[in-house]
């Protein structure tokens, strides 16, 4: 009876310990929550330039730093719980991969500083208020650059000089730039005097119909938005450009990488990595209303010729010269 009794001491005890050790544990220690619509594979890339930049302004993961990751795995309506999760676990700071994840973050907690490492339109889709003065408990880093959607377009004419019709696969009225996306891009086609279809998606049973019309109706190139549905489905669309033999313009190089042809746009490695000197500035006690949001600084071409061998096209020589990466 009384090796029981010592035994239940001793295991009373140790929990008691356990519990004071857990308690003590955050002490000094900051925790920084990551929360992204794609998979974890994905992202990789882009959260380890966030990581290896906490490094050198001297953070020691497990030491003066924990990070809780959530990924959505593709599933966006997992995001409002994966938040939730975030703000359960008291994080000092969240790191969010899009203007949509920013925005279920900020309905998570008003309080909590949220920094966005990429976001298209953080005035336009009410992420902050200005990004000269953020306002509130947001900032990050903008995606959006003078004309981007017609460089885009510019650089898939330029290596497709008969193309005369383009399908435009973006995210529908419904995200958080309404119609801005496809009147931008309108634009830029009409300038470029090019026949834009637009194909808006709006859930995961949109792109099958949305490819049919381009079929149907004749595309001979692709071009996508930004936005976490499409990227979510980044294998789908790959396949339905290589097997239609579309070229293709994507707007980020994690899609060239995946055996896409082309892509244009803002370094988003090097965007994350600045992300870790606002979580640095927000731990040391800057709010983030005083932070100004940035924008992007480097831009990647990046084009494939293993993709333009697969769908039997060549790159013109004086579009392959301007390329930042070839992949061969």
């Amino acid at each position: 009876m009384s090796k029981i009794i010592i035994r239940l001491a001793l295991g009373t005890f140790l929990i008691m310990l356990n519990s004071v050790v857990h308690a003590q544990q955050p002490a000094g220690i900051s925790r920084i929550g990551i929360l992204a619509a794609p998979s974890a594979a994905f992202i990789s890339p882009r959260v380890e330039a966030f990581r290896r930049r906490l490094r050198e302004l001297g953070y020691v993961e497990g030491k003066s730093i924990f990070i809780e990751y959530r990924y959505a795995e593709g599933k966006l309506e997992r995001l409002p719980d994966l938040a939730a999760e975030l703000v359960g676990l008291k994080v000092d700071v969240i790191v969010t991969a899009s203007g949509p994840t920013t925005l279920i973050a900020k309905k998570a907690s008003a309080t909590i500083p949220i920094v966005f490492a990429i976001a298209n339109d953080p005035v336009g889709s009410g992420l902050v208020s200005s990004l000269a003065r953020p306002g509130g408990n947001i900032t990050g880093l903008s995606l959006m650059a003078p004309d981007l959607d017609g460089k885009r377009l510019e650089l898939l004419k330029e290596a497709f000089p008969k193309v005369a019709r383009v399908a435009f696969l973006w995210g529908g009225s419904g995200t958080s730039r309404g119609n801005l996306p496809l009147t931008d891009m309108e634009a830029a086609a009409k300038a470029l005097g090019l026949k834009l279809q637009s194909l808006p998606v709006r859930s995961l049973d949109d792109f099958e119909s949305a490819f049919a019309r381009a079929k149907r109706d004749g595309a001979q190139a692709l071009i996508t938005s930004t936005g976490g549905l499409i990227t979510t489905q980044q294998r789908q669309v790959l396949d339905f450009a290589a097997k239609n033999r579309l070229p293709a313009m994507y707007p980020y190089s994690e899609f060239v990488d995946a055996g896409g042809l082309m892509s244009y746009a803002p370094n988003q490695v090097d965007l994350w990595r600045r992300a870790a000197d606002f979580v640095d500035k927000i731990l040391k006690g800057t709010k983030p209303a005083d932070i100004p949001v940035e924008q992007p600084m480097k831009f990647e071409f990046v084009i494939s010729l293993i993709a333009a061998k697969q769908i039997g096209v060549t790159i013109p020589p004086n579009v392959l010269v301007r390329a930042d990466r070839v992949i061969r």
